[in-house]
């Protein structure tokens, strides 16, 4: 048997895009996951148990679709019960919730999951894919749901002596009085410096880059408040201290180690620094071992993703797919397809990729009348309440396409595969397009957000909307492939754009422009 679809690995991507199968109903698919459980990943990391992904509960709507913009975890469905808000109330929950999660949401979507199948060698034979998991599946199409399974180690002489994130005791009392050098500047290495502080005599936190803090570049994925404890402790001459440079070597010395480094804010002083423990928490990679020849696919930003098309294709193997935190390739550190709260939206995106490509399966859509007025209000009511693209600002967006009286409002298409592929269909050939995104300002994430010297735009003011630093609802006007012209929605603090002189009445009268001078 030839399967329409195989995907390898049962985390919340892979499950997500099987849900989405499952409910449609129309293809022959099949999981393969090499653990015996469902989002296997989540029974080990993070290694000292507490999620960032935020969890909440109580948001005063009992809207479904915005509570997910407080709502982290969920995969999407139409079942209440598989809300993960339901299993706890922890703003930022313990990792085995996850795990009961993604069981029960296996179980309840009826989602076709083989375990216990690890995938040993991927091949491409004449034009179908051949996946070894103990027997040999085939599949037209391929979709790759592994994540970020092996750590990424940069080029340091000696890292081999270091003891990596997923091995490390996570036992703060096996610490006692040493002194430990944790390298790396992420989440990863706060969070392990957070758990070690009170047993350790000292912690360096070492690496090339400066840190970056979530709340100032609005990327989730950089420093979070929840483990920066460790700033205090630095800045406050606690001990504790944060290296701004380069290790060059890591070698033995006694029943320790001793580490050169290079400052890069002393004019690359070196310095032979001495200490008990060495932990590597340097992130993860993309694992494309289990490809053969035939489809190894090409690999980008430090080889630590496959490179791929704005519709999640590999650059190079046709018909390979890339779904979850490896399709973040994408909007590396700019948008969240990297996390849950983001690629679940891609994933359904890939899902109506897959349709239009495969089985000419339109891009589903709402037919408005092509009027200013109509097209503003459909505009309005989507910002007001869309999770898709509140959580992937900038990166999907709402696409309202226009033939003569003929207008059609598109849901959560990726912006790039809009710009590259279009939306047209036999019965609607548009000759032009809007394209509605929520995104941050210009420059967002050069200014502290917490100076109050620096100014900033009011909020509910038409004339500077363009200038707003906050999230705002954005409205391009695309013609013959190109951007022709753009307006900004007035910040608002509540989140709010609906207000009929400051939001309603400018779009309208924007979209009103747009029309008519493709009219003329």
């Amino acid at each position: 048997m030839t399967l329409d679809y195989l995907i390898i690995g049962a985390g919340p991507a892979g499950l997500q895009l099987a849900a989405l199968l499952e409910a449609d109903g129309k293809r022959d698919y099949l999981v393969l996951e090499r653990a015996g459980i469902p989002g296997a990943f989540f029974a080990r990391y993070p290694r000292h148990r507490q999620l960032i992904s935020i969890n909440k509960p109580h948001t005063g709507s009992d809207d479904p679709e915005v509570n997910l913009r407080l709502d982290w975890n969920s995969l999407l469905s139409d079942d209440p019960a598989l809300r993960f808000t339901g299993y706890t109330e922890r703003y930022f929950p313990h990792a085995d919730v996850m795990v009961r999660y993604l069981a029960d949401f296996a179980a309840k979507t009826g989602v076709k999951v083989r375990y216990n199948s690890p995938v040993t060698s991927v091949a491409k034979v004449d034009g179908l894919f051949e996946v070894r998991a103990g027997q040999t599946f085939r599949a037209r199409r391929l979709i790759v749901a592994t994540g970020v399974s092996r750590p990424y180690l940069p080029e340091i002489a000696g890292l081999e002596l270091a003891e990596q994130y997923a091995d490390m005791s996570v036992d703060p009392r096996d610490y006692l009085d040493q002194k430990v050098l944790i390298i790396g500047k992420g989440n990863s290495a706060f969070e392990t410096a957070e758990n070690l502080m009170e047993t350790t005599t000292l912690i360096h936190l070492a690496g090339p880059s400066s840190i970056r803090m979530a709340w100032r570049t609005h990327y989730v994925g950089h420093l979070r408040a929840v483990n920066n404890n460790f700033l205090d402790t630095y800045q406050l001459k606690s001990a504790n201290a944060i290296l701004d440079g380069t290790i060059s070597r890591i070698e033995r010395d006694g029943t320790g180690f001793k580490v050169t480094f290079a400052f890069s804010r002393a004019d690359e002083v070196i310095k032979e620094l001495w200490y008990d423990r060495v932990l590597a928490c340097t992130g993860f990679a993309f694992d494309p071992s289990i490809f053969d020849d035939s489809c190894r696919p090409e690999l980008a930003i430090k080889d630590r993703f496959p490179a791929q098309t704005p519709q999640w294709e590999s650059v190079n193997v046709t018909d390979l797919y890339f779904a979850g935190t490896i399709s973040q390739e994408r909007d590396f550190k700019r948008s969240t397809s990297g996390f849950i709260h983001g690629f679940r939206y891609g994933v359904r995106a890939l899902h109506k990729i897959l349709e239009r490509r495969y089985y000419e399966t339109p891009w589903p859509s709402e037919k408005l009348d092509a009027t200013a007025e109509s097209i503003a209000e459909a505009i309005v009511a989507r910002v007001n309440r869309t999770s898709a693209l509140w959580q992937q600002f900038s990166f999907l967006g709402d696409v309202v396409t226009v033939a003569g009286p003929d207008a059609r409002y598109h849901d959560e298409v990726p912006v790039e595969y809009f710009a590259q592929t279009g939306l047209r269909t036999a019965d609607h050939d548009y000759r032009h397009a809007f394209v509605v995104t929520l995104e941050y300002g210009p420059d967002h994430d050069q200014v502290d957000p917490f100076d109050i010297t620096v100014a900033r735009v009011a909020q509910n003011v038409v004339g500077q909307a363009h200038a707003a630093a906050y999230l705002h609802p954005v409205v391009r006007h695309h013609r013959a492939g190109q951007v022709v012209a753009t307006h900004h929605l007035a910040e608002n603090l509540e989140n709010q754009w609906d207000r009929p002189d400051v939001h309603v009445a400018p779009l309208t009268a924007f979209l009103g422009r747009c029309l008519s001078s493709v009219e003329h």
